[in-house]
């Protein structure tokens, strides 16, 4: 299995690596194209916006397409969105290339997500998948802290041209692909939004999008924060990053182990109250910490954030197939926007604060978007809990 799907998951790990890394070169870009470091987090903005309304779009567009023309279209396309960015003359091509990377990364995943489960026989598509984004786990451990350091000792346009040759690579190996064509009816955008229109669906999906929103407002700008501070150099940015994506792995396992054991909703809602305090955690730290322990307190709950923050996607991607389980490739891909729109929402606040000069108040915005998040969560698992309780009270049919 792991031969079959090692090009795509290369491809995963180039995109989570485009997705995620310009958060760590942000000041670079900033100083280098003259602009401020909120204006450059519109890069964040514009690819997480397009990422969510392209994605479900391209989707339907190109389904009757065989997954190889899909795979090698859309990994050619995000291969020179790349070479477009490290050579943009200036903001705003480097903005229009961040929108073609969204575009193309769009569509790449859901093509691989399908080609892993129909290559798979029904008993082994969950390890199919989780091999895919295994991919995109380890661009949160390697692929953002490597392309961190690059961006920040060579230059940021050679963090974009390390990502185009890692595209490269996987478009390469997606030409010796075994044919394949989608072996189930593939739902129209119409049959998309009637499945997100129902209350419990709909609400749920707001948990994500409220909960990325809050997370992204500061993910966004971490770098200038912790520089600001903790003091880092770049180096030191690039090592927070590392220990954010090792324990973000960690909590990533951990959430779906949980959740098979104890149940996806009240893990979800302990996942986000813990993680909501620690934002106010490292709100506290932002303003009230003594220097000296500052950098020891950041790192501790930078690696906190990693593992709770990572386990709560897989519990919440369970938390939707319960409430759908005839209709999971759906929800899954609606649950992948409303994280996207959330991380362009964060973006847009996030670079709000930082224009104000309140760098060091990003986390709060963190802990209100969580507590939001975790605050809807429970009415969420009230309202299911209800219409549990009724279902099992109403007569059987005669």
């Amino acid at each position: 299995m792991l031969t079959k799907l090692i090009w795509l998951m290369a491809g995963a790990f180039a995109i989570g690596t485009e997705g995620f890394v310009i958060a760590g070169i942000l000041p670079a870009v900033s100083r280098d194209l003259h602009v401020t470091i909120a204006q450059a987090g519109h890069l964040v903005m514009a690819f997480a916006f397009t990422y969510a309304i392209a994605a479900p779009v391209t989707a339907t567009l190109t389904a009757s397409w065989p997954f190889g023309r899909q795979l090698r279209l859309a990994m050619g396309g995000f291969t020179l969105a790349n070479v477009i960015a490290a050579l943009a003359p200036g903001f705003t091509a480097l903005l229009i290339a961040r929108v073609l990377l969204a575009l193309f990364a769009g569509l790449f995943m859901a093509a691989a997500g399908s080609y892993a489960a129909a290559s798979s026989e029904p008993s082994r598509r969950g390890r199919a998948l989780a091999l895919l984004y295994m991919g995109m786990t380890a661009a949160t451990v390697l692929g953002v802290p490597l392309g961190t350091w690059v961006g920040n000792n060579f230059g940021w346009r050679a963090t974009f041209w390390m990502i185009g040759l890692l595209s490269l690579v996987s478009l390469l190996g997606l030409t010796r692909l075994r044919p394949l064509t989608v072996p189930w009816p593939v739902p129209s955008l119409r049959e998309r939004l009637r499945i997100a229109a129902r209350p419990d669906v709909l609400m749920t999906l707001g948990v994500t999008l409220v909960c990325f929103a809050g997370i992204f407002g500061v993910y966004t700008y971490l770098s200038p924060l912790l520089r600001l501070v903790a003091g880092l150099s770049d180096d030191g940015v690039a090592l927070a990053l590392l220990s954010f994506g090792v324990c973000g792995a960690i909590g990533n396992l951990l959430g779906g182990h949980m959740a098979d054991r104890f149940g996806a909703l009240r893990v979800g809602g302990l996942a986000l109250a813990v993680l909501g305090l620690v934002q106010a955690g490292l709100a506290w730290v932002a303003h009230a910490a003594p220097p000296q322990v500052a950098v020891y307190l950041v790192f501790g709950l930078i690696m906190a954030w990693g593992v709770v923050g990572w386990s709560f996607p897989p519990v919440q991607q369970v938390t939707l197939v319960q409430q759908a389980p005839q209709a999971v490739s759906v929800v899954l891909s609606l649950n992948a926007s409303a994280m996207y729109f959330g991380i362009a929402l964060g973006a847009w606040i996030g670079s709000l604060v930082v224009a104000a000069d309140k760098v060091r108040s990003l986390p709060w915005v963190g802990a209100a978007g969580v507590f939001a998040a975790a605050g809807l969560a429970a009415v969420v698992r009230g309202r299911l809990r209800r219409a549990a309780r009724r279902a099992q009270a109403a007569p059987l049919p005669a």
